[in-house]
């Protein structure tokens, strides 16, 4: 159901006019149906009308009108219209239909599907007339590929019209995953396939009906998803009849030659492709909603860009029939894109037309003002066609080359690069020159090497660079290295001093250093101050530079690992899905956040061997990157697996691994002081039953680490495993202790989690302390909600006797209620905002309120505790 768009609709009652426009395959025909039967429940009369090829002359198209409106019950008579038809006999006919609407005494929608048929002027002229002449009662709604030549202007004007266009129609991701869900069934898909389907149609819902056929058809395929969509012969096919096959052929030429692009406009079509009428082509194209998507931007050019899958069906096209002209259309863009001061494109072009001399003297001769992580990329790419000797003629463009692949996880090609760049200083900009350390700072910081970067960084940290792109790196990396030492006010000090201009909020290593910012929160263990700031931060990422920006994927480590910790699963696992590049090709810090939240939600919403299989794999890859800080994090968190398996033989062979790496680093500062810390962790996890006095000096280890690096969440954490221990002793006075200050710190803090994911033994504990009233105040009312997330059978040893504010008696709110009946409806927040008037953020607001009074961390458990309360059918 389109829950949202059929909302929009409504506002029909009180119009004349609904146009819903959009490309082949959006829904429109659906859309139109779902309204029909909104209309027919409400009691109005429903006339219908699909229009054919056959239907676009004058007295076609009225023939098949008047036989619709008879059948959707308006008792019109009139005489057959002829083609040639004067003004006199086209008013007559219009007065009929007025006349017999106006002595129904119900409202009549009338519903025209496909109403790009229609070509004839005298049709479009009679469709005018009766939008300006019909009674109250008489509603039209049109769907078209294209809009229609009426005056829409008045209507518009008057609020008389109600439009649904292309970018409205498409499935957002919470329609996507209620569409997948409703043909495969719950759960056949995972977060990070659905994810990757929904990017890569972007929504258009007849391509993912085309991938959920095919799922349903061949299972297996599921491993190669991408591969397959875009080879897919149902949507070859789809695309050649669907909407190939209706375009002329110098417009098929034309959005065949731009299909090279990821964004255009009307000087560059004319450019590339030396058509004197591209500007009118490309409104043609606009026009007839050829899968093509107005692009915002900073200038006055309008940019569009063709829908994915589209653009990819063209440019296959192009490049089977004419592979040489590709060529040329990629070296004429990269020469229009350099002289209008695009780098980035200019460099991608020339790159694909192999003209790498070209893209090494854009780079070169690019004012340092222009740089942005953009560069990345291209620079990447061009590197892998450039001869070394022609990258070390090019002293600015190895400068970037050497910024490239540092900051890619590649820094031994960084470091040998540099020798030669130094040694041709003299000959850089003297800012870049003025730069290298960044680039010492970016190798160390790939190595973990905190107290190397603060050696580099820290002379310049109150110097002023022209190049924004290298003030934000400076300022990101000193943050980053301030954190990793545990310096937190120091990193928050330099956002004070150097404070990001709102001009340059959006600035793409702008917001990497405010994305590092928020990153000290979450080290000092505040998940709550995360949240807030990190998901705003990630929204203005994704709107600004791109859902997989290295901002976006900072923000989306960090927010994913706040939102685990605050027992929101959902929305955890949603901010990491199909973040491919988090898991494999990120900064050491990323890779540890990101690797453990996704180990966790398989072991919650999966199964042990399924966080098991996942931490080898990542294991072996961090390996292979040399990452050791990465390996203890996660040979940590095998151990703590395979000891909730109960396969204790597994996890003493897991942990002689992750002491052997902590033997060979016993002394270390900044982040590699965690190796030492985490792996005394795992010791006590491992000991905790069989010596546990050995478990409590080994958490001693771990909470001195925390101390002393302010690390409120592994502190806590500590904390409570010393209290579980104290209490299996009976040294009930210390268990007391360390568990009052875990949960002072978890309450500070918003630490839910950390205690939960320890299962029975932290539960029952926290419930026994609550019963015996050795908490008060907010520490009490943190471990009553804290207790609340557990399972049943993890707080008590006999039947469940909880007291009357446990998550057994909640009292819902009527509004609360509803929200859950629309939820048990697969409805979005949008959606339901939409359905009960209220805003997204007091739906939100009431969510998190449902999920705590009912101890649940979804909305799918929370819809089931209603149906099994019988709130909501």
């Amino acid at each position: 159901m389109r829950a949202d768009l059929l909302a929009q609709l409504q506002r029909m009652q009180q119009c004349r006019l609904a146009l819903v426009t959009g490309s082949a395959g959006y829904g429109k025909t659906t859309l139109l149906a779902q309204w029909r039967q909104a209309c027919l429940k409400a009691g109005a009369e429903v006339a219908w009308l699909s229009l054919t090829a056959d239907d676009k002359g004058y007295v076609d198209f009225c023939t098949a009108l008047f036989a619709a409106m008879q059948r959707g019950g308006l008792p019109v008579e009139m005489d057959l219209p002829l083609e040639n038809a004067s003004a006199a006999a086209l008013d007559a006919s219009v007065a009929a239909i007025v006349e017999a609407a106006v002595d129904l005494p119900k409202d009549l929608y009338l519903l025209i599907d496909d109403y790009h048929h229609v070509e004839a002027p005298l049709a479009h002229k009679f469709m005018q007339k009766l939008l300006d002449q019909g009674p109250g009662n008489l509603h039209l709604v049109i769907a078209s590929r294209v809009t229609p030549p009426l005056g829409l202007s008045r209507l518009r004007m008057m609020d008389q019209i109600v439009e649904v266009d292309s970018a409205g129609l498409p499935f957002d991701l919470a329609e996507t995953r209620a569409f997948v869900d409703e043909n495969l069934g719950p759960g056949k898909v995972n977060a990070d396939e659905l994810a990757l389907i929904h990017e890569l149609t972007s929504g258009w819902p007849s391509c993912i009906q085309l991938i959920v056929i095919m799922l349903k058809n061949r299972p297996e395929t599921r491993a190669v998803l991408e591969d397959l969509v875009w080879r897919s012969s149902d949507l070859q096919t789809y695309l050649s009849e669907e909407v190939m096959a209706h375009l002329p052929a110098d417009l098929s030429a034309f959005a065949e030659a731009l299909s090279i692009f990821r964004r255009f406009n009307a000087p560059l079509a004319r450019f590339v492709t030396e058509d004197a009428q591209a500007a009118d082509l490309l409104k043609r194209m606009e026009d007839e909603n050829l899968l093509i998507i107005r692009v915002d931007s900073d200038d006055r050019l309008s940019w569009f860009r063709f829908h994915p899958l589209f653009g990819e069906f063209l440019a296959t096209r192009l490049a089977r029939r004419e592979p040489e002209s590709v060529r040329e259309l990629h070296r004429r863009a990269s020469r229009w894109f350099a002289d209008q001061g695009f780098l980035a494109e200019a460099v991608r072009h020339a790159s694909a037309a192999e003209d790498v001399e070209f893209a090494a003297s854009v780079i070169e001769r690019a004012a340092p003002a222009t740089w942005n992580l953009e560069y990345l990329g291209p620079t990447l790419n061009l590197l892998e066609h450039l001869p070394e000797e022609t990258l070390f003629r090019h002293p600015r463009l190895l400068f970037i080359a050497c910024l490239a692949v540092a900051l890619t996880t590649r820094p031994a090609k960084a470091k040998a690069w540099l020798v030669a760049l130094e040694a041709g200083a003299q000959s850089i900009h003297p800012e870049v020159a003025r730069s290298l350390p960044l680039i010492h700072a970016a190798i160390a910081f790939q190595h973990d090497d905190t107290q190397r970067m603060i050696e580099l960084l820290e002379p310049h940290r109150d110097a002023s660079l022209e190049n924004p792109f290298l003030q934000y790196m400076l300022l990101a990396s000193l943050c980053s290295a301030y954190t990793a030492a545990g310096r937190y006010a120091e990193a928050k000090r330099l956002f004070d001093t150097h404070p990001v201009p709102p001009a340059d909020e959006d600035n793409d290593m702008a917001l990497v250093a405010q994305a590092t910012r928020i990153s000290v929160a979450l080290l000092e263990g505040n998940v709550r101050e995360t949240e807030r700031v990190g998901s705003a931060l990630l929204t203005r990422s994704v709107q600004s530079v791109g859902r997989h920006s290295i901002s976006a994927n900072i923000c989306a480590s960090v927010l994913a690992d706040a939102y685990y910790e605050l027992d929101r699963i959902d929305d955890a696992r949603e901010t990491i899905a199909n973040r491919r590049g988090l898991l494999q090709s990120s900064g050491p810090d990323m890779l540890i956040r990101a690797s453990l939240c996704r180990a966790r939600l398989d072991l919650l919403q999966e199964s042990p061997d399924a966080a098991l299989s996942f931490l080898q794999r990542q294991i072996a890859h961090m390996r292979s990157m040399r990452q050791v800080r990465a390996v203890t994090h996660l040979l940590a968190e095998q151990v703590k697996v395979l000891l909730l398996k109960g396969d204790r033989t597994q996890a003493r062979e897991t942990f002689a691994s992750l002491e052997e790496i902590a033997q060979a680093h016993p002394a270390e500062q900044g982040f590699k002081a965690e190796i030492p810390a985490f792996a005394a962790l795992a010791k006590a996890r491992l000991l905790r039953d069989e010596q546990p006095e050995e478990a409590l000096r080994a958490l001693q280890i771990t909470r001195s680490h925390a101390e002393a690096f302010g690390r409120g969440r592994l502190a806590a954490l500590a904390d409570l495993l010393s209290a579980i221990i104290f209490a299996d002793l009976k040294q009930t006075d210390d268990a007391l202790v360390c568990l009052v200050r875990a949960v002072e710190a978890a309450h500070r803090l918003g630490l839910v989690r950390t205690f939960v994911d320890e299962g029975a033994p932290a539960g029952k504990l926290l419930a026994r302390m609550v019963r015996e009233r050795k908490f008060d105040g907010v520490t009490l009312q943190h471990a009553t909600e804290i207790i609340d997330k557990f399972p049943d059978s993890a707080v008590t040893d006999g039947p469940m006797r909880r007291s009357s504010n446990s998550k057994l008696q909640p009292v819902l709110t009527q509004r609360e209620v509803e929200i859950l009946g629309l939820v048990a409806q697969a409805m979005s927040n949008k959606r339901i905002a939409l359905t009960l008037n209220i805003t997204l953020e007091t739906v939100k607001w009431n969510l998190r309120n449902i999920f705590m009074k009912l101890g649940v961390s979804s909305r799918y458990d929370a819809m089931v505790w209603a149906r099994k309360h019988e709130l909501i059918e």
